[in-house]
């Protein structure tokens, strides 16, 4: 047994919510989480495709509403996390990405996991300054070829124009990563977390981090937070 298996062995089961905008940070340190103790990222559309894919109720009731153009109900949603976490219960622990996104749906994950008799053990909420963020989101971009990342100031490839990882010179970033549509999405993931906050703040299970500093500090910050 090598020591990564010795140290995931003797670290407790940790089910977990990160939130944050986007840009915060949530990816990396969701990454870092699952190699460190073997924790499963639960993301929405994740687990959405999956159902689809392999045939479930919940999967075909999503897949009708999809096919006609509409939103995913949270019926649906929930029935599919239901589901997810029935697999997921005797393992190391879970990671929610994108769920849960109201407080209603915060209530209904309560509920599931009181039914697989599991418990949440933190919410941790990324926090960032607005302004600054517009920079980091609006500034980044990735390789075509392996999907390296970078960033107009904070990173840049050794060589203008050529990926440090592949060599390749085809550089694409997000038609959406631009200053305006960043507020608005940041404006948009503030009014839809409010609710979050206040009801994990009344639980004892919030835990606020400050998303700004290096990405070492910020793992640091969520260890001790769960």
């Amino acid at each position: 047994m090598d020591a990564q298996t010795d140290t995931r062995s003797e670290t407790r089961t940790v089910n977990l919510i990160l939130l944050g905008p986007p840009g915060a940070g949530k990816g990396t340190q969701a990454r870092i989480l699952m190699e460190e103790r073997g924790l499963t990222q639960l993301s929405t559309g994740d687990m959405l495709r999956a159902a689809v894919a392999a045939g479930t109720d919940a999967g075909k009731a999503a897949k009708a509403v999809m096919e006609a153009g509409g939103l995913v109900s949270d019926e649906i949603v929930v029935a599919i996390v239901d589901d997810k976490l029935a697999e997921e219960k005797s393992g190391p622990g879970v990671i929610f990405d994108g769920f849960p996104r109201t407080a209603a749906q915060a209530e209904s994950l309560d509920a599931l996991l009181a039914k697989h008799g599991m418990q949440l053990d933190a919410v941790v909420s990324m926090e960032v300054d607005d302004d600054a963020m517009v920079g980091r989101v609006s500034g980044r971009y990735t390789c075509g070829g392996c999907g390296e990342g970078y960033h107009d100031a904070a990173k840049v490839p050794r060589t203008e124009g050529v990926c440090d990882k592949c060599g390749g010179s085809d550089f694409k970033r997000r038609a959406d990563d631009n200053a305006e549509t960043v507020r608005a999405r940041l404006e948009a993931y503030h009014a839809d977390t409010a609710p979050l906050i206040a009801h994990y703040a009344a639980t004892g299970k919030l835990k606020t981090v400050d998303a700004m500093k290096d990405i070492d500090d910020v793992t640091a910050a969520i260890r001790a937070a769960i």
